[in-house]
This record gives structure tokens, sequence and C-alpha cells, in this order.
């Protein structure tokens, strides 16, 4: 039970924190970085996760929390080191919804789960309004709401058949392709779900203003058609931005949220940092907008980092290093225009895909520069 003094002790937090944040981040776009699977970990090793977080200087995690005690628990600690939560919502589903089940011989990565189109904004309600109500009542105040993870993939969205065409489909697939008109379907059942969530937000008492971002969108980083030797389909980001455009999305959200894992052939060779450079703007960030535009909104990218397969302690890491100094270099225009607001980095501790950069009990080279304001 939360007595008085730790109600106090987090409201005087959540003052501090707001106005350093604040001064920080009046001109900078907001930096941080993904953690994943802290929710598993007893209250201990979160806590001396957060306490490296804090020594790392990070401000902003992306995380999902649990709707229950523990969770805002955690979101509670993490606020009192200083470090606010872009907090990944869950979409919920209807009772009768089917689930395509998961198939781990033959695709491993497409994660059991049930079609968008049965996502119910009733169920949704009921999950985050008593969720924002907690936080509300401890004077949490969080660096974003986003809102699902990759529904534009089959990983992340079972409205997808398995196998598929192998396609990445555009915006004439889904209005006209018979698959990619029943992800659109799926689409604008999201656009009832996003408002929802902006009508909480609307009247929230601490978190009014912060920003609602689309799910996180995964950036496959070349042409719309058949993608050679794929057996699974997804539909291009600039695509599904463009739909969920048509259909009133930009009234509902303050950003999109990109995902991009860039390739990471040849660090060091100008021919292919130009080549990243331009898939950069070609697949990623091509409809990004500064605030106010009328064809568009800012951008944040939610996820994006360089793979880091090295089993050494200390960690090498300086191809990484290389790589993420040149995308952090790519990003900056973006910044300055306004176009890109929050760059978040994939991931503090990731032992199965190896992406993370907190190794050997310290933050590699690729972190440091990854996590620069």
């Amino acid at each position: 039970m939360k007595g008085p003094l730790q109600l106090i002790a987090v409201s005087g937090c959540a003052l501090a924190v707001s106005a350093a944040l604040a001064s920080a981040q009046a001109d900078d776009a907001v930096v941080g970085i993904n953690v994943i699977n802290l929710q598993k970990l007893d209250a201990d090793a979160q806590n001396a996760t957060l306490s490296n977080l804090k020594t790392a200087g990070v401000t902003v995690i992306r995380t999902g929390i649990a709707p229950d005690d523990k969770g805002i628990d955690f979101a509670k600690r993490a606020y009192v080191q200083g470090i606010r939560i872009d907090l990944i919502l869950g979409v919920q589903f209807r009772a009768n919804a089917p689930t395509r089940p998961w198939q781990p011989k033959e695709f491993p990565r497409d994660w059991s789960g049930h079609p968008l189109s049965y996502a119910d904004p009733d169920q949704f309600r009921a999950y985050f309004q008593p969720l924002l109500d907690k936080l509300d009542g401890l004077g949490i105040k969080l660096a974003a709401f986003e809102l699902g993870n990759e529904l534009n993939s089959a990983a992340f969205n079972s409205e997808f058949p398995l196998p598929g065409k192998g396609k990445l489909f555009g915006l004439n697939d889904l209005y006209n392709d018979l698959e990619a008109r029943q992800i659109a379907a799926g689409y604008l059942q999201y656009i009832k779900l996003l408002t929802v969530l902006k009508d909480i937000r609307d009247h929230s008492k601490v978190n009014r203003k912060t920003p609602v971002l689309t799910a996180g969108f995964a950036a496959y980083e070349g042409p719309e058609g058949p993608i050679k030797g794929a057996r699974t389909d997804s539909v291009s980001t600039n695509a599904t931005l463009d739909f969920l455009r048509a259909n009133g999305v930009d009234e509902l959200v303050d950003a999109y949220a990109v995902h991009v894992y860039p390739w990471s052939n040849n660090p060091g060779n100008p021919s292919a940092a130009a080549a990243r450079r331009d898939r950069l703007e070609k697949y990623v960030l091509a409809k990004c907008r500064p605030s106010g535009s009328r064809d568009g909104k800012p951008c944040w990218i939610t996820e994006w980092g360089f793979k880091n397969t090295s089993a050494s302690c200390p960690s090498d890491d300086s191809d990484q290093a290389l790589l993420t100094q040149e995308m952090r270099n790519n990003f900056r225009p973006y910044v300055q225009q306004k176009r890109l607001l929050g760059m978040l980095y994939y991931a503090w501790i990731d032992d199965a895909e190896h992406y993370g950069v907190f190794r050997c009990g310290s933050l590699t080279k690729s972190g440091r520069l990854a996590l620069e304001p």
C-alpha cells in the first residue's frame, strides 16, 4: 500500500524530472533505448538495471508495463531515477478473435496472435483507462504512448497469412489485392483504437500533452513488390502511413513511429554509407514532416540498431561504433528540420538477437554514441 510520504516523494520527483527534461530537450530530439524482458526480473534486478541506465545518462526507455501493481511500481521506480517511459500499449481483441498459432519450425519469428481486424475499442478502453489513472495518480509523466508494434508485418499482425506471397505490399495493393485489403481492414480497426487512446490521453491530468505515437512500423529498405526468397508479406512503411493518413490518423497522433535496422555492410566505406543515407530517406523517413505541417507528422524512430555477435569481454564493437556514428550523422538533418523528434536504440541488453549495448557490465562504445544527446 502506498502511503502519503511515498506519493509526495514521487510527485516531487515528477516536478524535478519534468523541468530537467524540458530544459534538456527543448531543442534536441528525445534520445533513449529499448529495455526488453525487464518485467520478468525481480525488483532487485530491475533496480540494478535502472541504476545502470541512470549512470549511463538514459532519461527515456521504451517498454511495456503490466496493468497491475507490479507494473505500476516499476514505472514509479523508473521515474524516481529520472527515467520516463515510452509506453508500448497492447492491442486488445474481441473474445471471439481467431488465433494464428505460432509455427516455430516454419516461421519462428512470426508470433502467435489475433488478426488486427478483431481489435476491440471497448476492451482497449477497459485496459488503458485504469492503467493511466494509476500512473496519473502518482504524478508519473510518460515520454510517449505507442500503440502496438510492427503491425505492418506478419511477425506482429496475425492478419497476415502464413505462408504469404513473399511480397512487400504498396498503397495500391491495400485497395485492390485480396490479401492486402484484409490487412487494410485491420488498419481501419486500429484507427478506432487510436481514437480511444487520444480521448483518454486528452482527459489525463498529468499526461495530457504526452505524445501519442503510431505503432512502430517496420521499414523494409527496398522497393515494393515481390521479395526474392521471402515466404511472408508486409506492407511498406510509406504505404502504411499513406493509408492511415487517408483515413484520419493525423487527427489522432502527434507523431509516426518507425523502426529501421540499416544494412551493416562495409563499415567506413563512403559508397555503403551513401547508400544507407539514401535508403533512410526513401524507405524510412520519407513521410516525416515538421509539427504543424498539413501533409504529415514528425517521426520517432523507436527501434534502430546494429547487431554485434562478439562474445568477448570487453566487447569488440568497433564496426558497430562506426555504423552508429554514421547513422547519427544521417539522423541529424531530420532532427534539425524537426522531422525527427525521437531516437530510441535497440536494445540495452539483448542476448537473443545480439543488439544489446550493455555488455560485460558496462556500456559499449556504440551504446555511448547511440545515447548521446
